[in-house]
């Protein structure tokens, strides 16, 4: 049984009732969504991730979480801790965090892009996203049944594949100059994830393809994103100038800490964001343990999806904020779980 089993349910439960109360009821497959036993080599939980991308480290004061999942975190492991290293490795980290806060670690990683928490930093009362009013409900409430999933990985894939189910014309928008990873690192997870939607590439540095881009969110209605706030800003598509042209869209916007405020542009993974919401299981001796794989995506997809149809109820007009950290918060407090930070 998933550790998380109780909060998963919850939200598979919510989303039953909600999309019951929209005309088409859906019960997520909780096992194939939420799960990627099979699709990699995963290892047992403890000090490190399943997947063994993400470490829970001493630091001086407390614990941190450090996820290094891309092939560039270990090029940036220097400048994180002030050139300290003699050699990027694990071990290296190990020693000079020992003597460091944990707030400090984190705050030079979050400068640096990469992914590293506090355990139990992130405090929340449960699972669900927050609805922020950024345009007009339509008249009526009629529900849109177009959604452009621009989203990648596990947490915004999810949430469109329940959104499919609940009869959207789901599309998958990928850029043609970094695709989903999970295409190619877990394929079976990917189609588990995407096949019921189409799927479109565009090259996001053309201005045409951007613009092409627009028009496709325009028309649908409902977006999914898991990019941070400020790669919008970039391409000319920030909510804001959206929701001016059309004020009943539905943004579900997927991130680490929250789409405002301080930490908006801050990175997470799945792993690190349940450790810093304090889903962790911790020792007799006062270590704290990963409980499963990644755990903060599922939840996080499953709470996104709750949140789109939540917004579509509501006539649209809204911005779901779909935050990792928050939600893995949500679902520690909702499994009794104490957190340190």
């Amino acid at each position: 049984m998933s550790p998380i089993a109780d909060p998963l349910r919850r939200l598979g439960a919510r989303i039953a009732e909600l999309s019951a109360q929209l005309g088409r009821r859906v019960e997520p497959d909780l096992r194939a969504l939420t799960e990627r036993t099979g699709d990699l080599e995963l290892g047992p939980p403890g000090l490190w991730s399943p997947n063994r991308a993400c470490r829970l480290i001493r630091a001086a004061d407390g614990w941190i979480a450090v996820n290094l999942a891309r092939p560039d975190d270990f090029d940036l492991l220097p400048a994180w801790l002030d050139g300290a290293l003699e050699a990027p490795t694990w071990d290296a980290v190990v020693a000079a965090a020992r003597d460091r806060p944990w707030r400090g670690l984190a705050a030079g990683a979050r400068e640096l892009g990469l992914p590293v928490a506090g355990v139990g930093e992130i405090r929340a009362d449960d699972t669900a996203a927050a609805l922020a009013a950024a345009g007009r409900p339509a008249a009526g409430g009629a529900a849109p049944l177009r959604v452009v999933d621009l989203s990648t990985l596990w947490a915004g894939p999810l949430c469109g594949a329940v959104l499919a189910a609940f009869g959207a014309q789901v599309t998958k928008v990928e850029s043609t100059r970094r695709p989903d990873p999970s295409r190619v690192s877990t394929p079976d997870f990917y189609r588990r994830m995407n096949a019921a939607k189409a799927e479109l590439s565009l090259d996001f540095g053309d201005p045409a393809e951007r613009a092409r881009l627009r028009d496709l969110m325009l028309e649908a209605g409902v977006v999914i994103t898991s990019a941070r706030p400020r790669a919008f800003d970039q391409l000319g598509l920030s909510p804001a100038s959206l929701f001016a042209e059309r004020p009943d869209l539905i943004w579900v916007a997927i991130s680490g800490y929250g789409w405002t405020g301080e930490a908006a542009d801050r990175v997470a993974f799945g792993d690190d964001a349940a450790a810093a919401g304090g889903l962790v299981r911790w020792t007799d001796s006062g270590e704290p343990n990963f409980l499963g794989d990644a755990l903060g995506d599922p939840l996080t997809g499953l709470a996104a999806a709750e949140g789109a149809l939540r917004g579509l109820a509501q006539g649209g007009g809204v911005l779901v904020d779909a935050a990792l950290a928050r939600t893995s918060a949500g679902a520690a407090a909702e499994l009794g779980l104490r957190s340190a930070a």
